[in-house]
């Protein structure tokens, strides 16, 4: 596989989603309380993996082969796997209203299947 042979593969349109997920978990942590350490810790967490998502997609956009792609691929649909599961928490655990969470969680559920899809692709070429 050539230089740039990736190019295109991961759209324009798929890596500003993903910033605009990563947009959404920083402004859901800038609103969660700060006075409880299971939400401080949940968040944190959340933080972390929601905005590596987009990261993993832009080093996947660069990737210089198909195996070195579905590795960043796979590295974002776990970190998409992690957001959901710190979403969850924080919904039922910590009792953050669902109408804060919901509409990230089908996002992140969206981005799931979106990027499953994509690796399945690849690997049926390999």
């Amino acid at each position: 596989m050539g230089e740039g042979a990736n190019k295109g593969r991961v759209s324009v349109e798929l890596r500003d989603r993903t910033k605009q997920f990563a947009a959404l978990i920083i402004r859901l942590y800038v609103k969660l309380p700060k006075n409880r350490d299971e939400v401080i810790v949940c968040g944190k967490q959340l933080l972390r993996s929601g905005t590596s998502v987009a990261a993993h997609m832009r080093e996947a956009s660069r990737a210089r082969s198909d195996a070195e792609f579905v590795s960043k691929l796979g590295g974002a649909l776990q970190e998409a796997d992690e957001s959901q599961l710190w979403l969850e928490l924080l919904r039922e655990e910590c009792g953050i209203q669902e109408s804060n969470t919901k509409p990230i969680e089908i996002e992140c559920n969206e981005l799931i299947a979106i990027i499953t899809t994509i690796i399945r692709r690849v690997g049926s070429k390999s």
